[in-house]
């Protein structure tokens, strides 16, 4: 039971930190294609080691749900760790570029 709670908690944080990186390279992208986008594309560029740490942190956490109930245990501390830096990363980035359309 302690496996399958890991399992999902890790699997959660993947997504969590692919959300983040994948809407960094988003916002890349269209700071390149535009004029004048050079400082979102600093900004993303300084946030890509917070994106690459929590993707690595939670494949690390799913990595440790194949051992034993202490194994998951550290799976889970790991996985919500990564996943609430990853999540926290994504909203202020959202929240520094969203516009009131």
């Amino acid at each position: 039971m302690v496996n399958l709670i890991a399992v999902v908690i890790a699997i959660a944080s993947v997504l969590a930190a692919l959300g983040h990186a994948g809407y960094l390279a988003l916002l890349a992208s269209a700071a390149n294609k535009r004029a004048g986008g050079t400082p979102i594309a600093q900004y993303v560029r300084s946030r890509w080691p917070v994106a690459g740490g929590t993707l690595a942190a939670s494949l690390l956490a799913w990595l440790f749900t194949s051992g034993n109930t202490g194994m998951d245990v550290l799976a889970i501390l790991l996985a919500a760790g990564s996943g609430t830096v990853a999540t926290k990363a994504l909203q202020s980035t959202q929240a520094k570029y969203r516009s009131g359309g």
